[in-house]
C-alpha cells in the first residue's frame, strides 16, 4: 500500500510505503539509496586492488629482466597494462561523476551508469589478471604452460563472475525477507 506523498498522488514514485520485489518497505529513493551505497561497498573492494595490480605492471618496465621478454610476452604485458587501466578508469569513474552530478538530482542515472562501468571495470580487470597470470607463469614455466594456466584463469573467472551468479538471475527464486538483495 502506498501513501500519499507532499504531491497528493497516491501512485507517486516518492510513496511512503512501497514495497518492492524484495520485499523491503523503502520508497524508490530510498531503494536507490541504499543502492548506491551497497555499489560503493563494491567499488571499494576492487578499486584498491585493481589500483595496485596498476601500480605493479607500470613499474615493470624499470625492472632489469624487463628487457629479456620476448616479443610475445611484451605483447602479453601491454595488452595486461592497458586492460588494468581501463579497470581502474571504469571502477574509478562512479566516484568522480558522483562528485560532477552532485546535488544535481541525477541519483537514478549515477546508479545505473555507475552499475554499467563496474560490471566493465569487473571485465577489464578479469582480464588484466588473467594477463598478469600468463606473463608470470610464461617467464616461469614457459610459454605454453602458461596459454594452458591462461585457459583455466580464465574458465574460473567465467565461472565464479559470471555463469554461477546468472544462474540465479534467471532462475526464479523462492522469496526469503532475509537473503539480502
Amino acid at each position: 500500500m502506498t501513501t500519499p506523498d507532499d504531491t497528493g498522488d497516491p501512485g507517486s514514485r516518492f510513496g511512503r510505503e512501497a514495497v518492492g520485489p524484495d520485499g523491503r518497505n523503502e520508497t524508490p529513493i530510498e531503494r536507490l539509496d541504499r543502492n548506491w551505497s551497497n555499489l560503493l561497498q563494491e567499488l571499494r573492494v576492487v578499486q584498491t586492488g585493481v589500483q595496485v595490480l596498476t601500480g605493479l605492471l607500470l613499474t615493470l618496465p624499470f625492472q632489469a629482466r624487463f628487457d629479456d621478454l620476448s616479443t610475445y610476452q611484451y605483447g602479453v604485458y601491454l595488452v595486461t597494462l592497458l586492460a588494468s587501466v581501463f579497470a581502474t578508469v571504469f571502477l574509478v569513474a562512479p566516484v568522480v561523476m558522483h562528485r560532477i552530478l552532485f546535488r544535481r538530482g541525477q541519483l537514478p542515472r549515477l546508479v545505473a551508469t555507475a552499475h554499467v562501468f563496474t560490471l566493465a571495470g569487473i571485465v577489464f580487470l578479469g582480464v588484466a589478471l588473467t594477463g598478469a597470470v600468463v606473463l608470470v607463469v610464461g617467464i616461469l614455466l614457459g610459454d605454453i604452460v602458461a596459454l594452458i594456466i591462461g585457459g583455466v584463469t580464465t574458465l574460473l573467472f567465467v565461472w565464479a563472475w559470471l555463469l554461477y551468479p546468472w544462474r540465479f538471475r534467471v532462475r526464479p527464486r523462492a522469496h526469503s525477507p532475509i537473503d539480502g538483495s
